[in-house]
């Protein structure tokens, strides 16, 4: 393998060394490891060496380490005794082009997506609805979409839910039963998301795929950043964020195939949290976004703890694999040494599952795919040191990089078009008052009826009959087709297109 076209990750003294083809790197990956054996270092690493040939990077910083990525490495020891053990002779010591993104808009630009695009199936995983509830937001996204109501925000999303809640009568025959409960369940969801301050990520402008897959001027990978500092006090919220982009890149990129090199490496920190507790329907949507979306030129790498936190079903489509130390003090910890030690190829001269207990900080087992798509025999090797700065920066250097940042402006003000809840504020008010029926001139007194008979509905038209029949008379008019899901869309079964605004 040429060594000047390929992701070099590591080494030992004694000359091994193991690279990752650029073209296989959209097979999938996973870095696990126990706490503090250098998972995170790793990542820096790769994200590094995958922008040197070109490829863009998203990755979350979950504890705010990886913002070094954009200043000059150096003045660290113990990778300078690194350098020198492994001869890296060429080594230098250089900053990357990142760009910082934050859902809360204080340590990177405003990372947000619409009500629509998250989609009812992650949205429910977000609230935290069961079963029924969430069947029950599938429906209404189903009436929005028939209403041509553009669910931006979450006040579009509350102000839909009450309207539902008061015409759920003539929704019924249509769309099955609405219980008002359910309703008021999400309802109070999506106010503890107010409350918590977790409804600025959703609303306009939606971050645009583009800007996460840019080059600089010379040709280097820009590194995208997601400050995920505050997002992982709730879990929840990091996932279904997470898994909105993939999503997102899932429905939006064309089918390109093999190529030399991804359009995007795609870093999953934290993936336990991923899977811990996910329904199987979600479990089976993710399954399908990573068998699938290695060929619109996506690479997903997880970052675990545990080789046994990735189910089996995704963990066979992760060709590259770097596994760090693992702890062997239970039970558990054993069964978990000996399923990391068994998803590798064997190599004849290591002893694989016995070299896991026995690993030191920076070392790791490794095995990446050939350009057959075959696993390599798993060597044990010094990852290489990153050229970057290890460790967060500064307050004042993360402002000055978002200052000077080319995407600087482009997502600071937060637009409020008009959308379902303008549209439903307008309707209420311009429902018109039934005019009274034209005087005629009097008629003989018709005999009485019977009180069964007076009791019977009216068949006149109410005002609420009359304000549905109308919205669904201007479909055309408003959108003139669905507007699909954006989460997952394409997988759950949605067949139109996207559309934008």
């Amino acid at each position: 393998m040429a060594t000047e076209t390929a992701v070099f990750v590591g080494g030992t003294a004694s000359g091994t060394a193991s690279y990752l083809n650029p073209r296989m790197a959209n097979r999938h990956g996973l870095i696990s490891g126990a706490t503090g054996t250098g998972k995170t270092v790793t990542l820096q690493r790769l994200t590094e060496q995958f922008a040197r040939q070109g490829i863009p990077v998203f990755l979350a910083d979950v504890k705010g380490d990886l913002s070094g990525l954009s200043q000059t490495g150096g003045g660290n020891p113990k990778i300078q005794d690194r350098i020198n053990t492994l001869g890296l002779k060429e080594f230098q010591f250089r900053p990357y082009p990142a760009v910082f993104w934050d859902v809360y808009g204080k340590q990177g630009h405003p990372l947000r997506a619409t009500v629509s695009d998250m989609g009812p199936l992650l949205l429910s995983r977000l609230l935290g609805l069961n079963e029924t509830q969430e069947g029950l937001l599938h429906i209404a996204f189903s009436i929005a979409d028939d209403q041509g109501l553009l669910l931006l925000d979450l006040k579009d999303l509350r102000s839909f839910l009450t309207w539902m809640g008061e015409h759920a009568a003539q929704l019924k025959a249509q769309y099955g039963n609405i219980p008002t409960i359910s309703l008021g369940t999400i309802q109070r969801q999506l106010l503890v998301l107010a409350e918590a301050n977790e409804e600025v990520f959703f609303g306009e402008p939606a971050v645009q795929l583009d800007h996460l897959m840019q080059r600089d001027f010379s040709g280097v990978g820009v590194v995208s950043i997601l400050d995920s500092r505050q997002l992982m006090t709730d879990p929840r919220i990091y996932t279904s964020m997470m898994l909105w982009l993939l999503s997102e890149l899932f429905e939006e990129l064309p089918e390109v195939g093999d190529q030399d090199r991804p359009k995007l490496v795609f870093f999953f920190d934290e993936a336990h949290l991923l899977f811990k507790d996910a329904p199987k329907v979600l479990l089976e949507k993710i399954e399908q976004v990573v068998r699938l979306i290695r060929s619109k030129g996506v690479g997903i790498y997880f970052v675990t703890q545990n080789p046994l936190d990735v189910p089996e079903t995704v963990l066979g489509q992760l060709g590259n694999r770097i596994q760090h130390a693992l702890r062997a003090f239970t039970p558990q910890d054993q069964k978990a040494v000996k399923t990391a030690a068994q998803t590798f190829r064997a190599n004849p001269g290591l002893d694989t599952e016995k070299a896991i207990t026995e690993l030191a900080v920076g070392e790791a087992l490794v095995s990446v795919l050939d350009l057959e798509g075959r696993p390599t025999p798993v060597e044990r090797i010094l990852i290489a040191p990153p050229e970057s700065k290890v460790g967060a920066i500064s307050d004042e250097e993360r402002a000055e990089k978002i200052r000077l940042s080319p995407l600087a402006g482009r997502y600071d003000q937060l637009l409020d078009r008009e959308s379902a809840y303008e549209v439903l504020k307008q309707r209420e008010v311009a429902i018109p008052t039934p005019p009274a029926p034209p005087a005629e001139a009097p008629q003989p007194a018709a005999p009485r009826e019977p009180a069964s008979r007076q009791a019977r509905t009216s068949s006149r038209q109410t005002v609420a009959e009359a304000m549905i029949k109308s919205t669904v008379r201007s479909i055309g008019s408003q959108l003139g087709h669905q507007l699909v899901r954006g989460v997952l869309g394409s997988i759950l079964g949605g067949s139109g297109r996207r559309v934008r605004f």
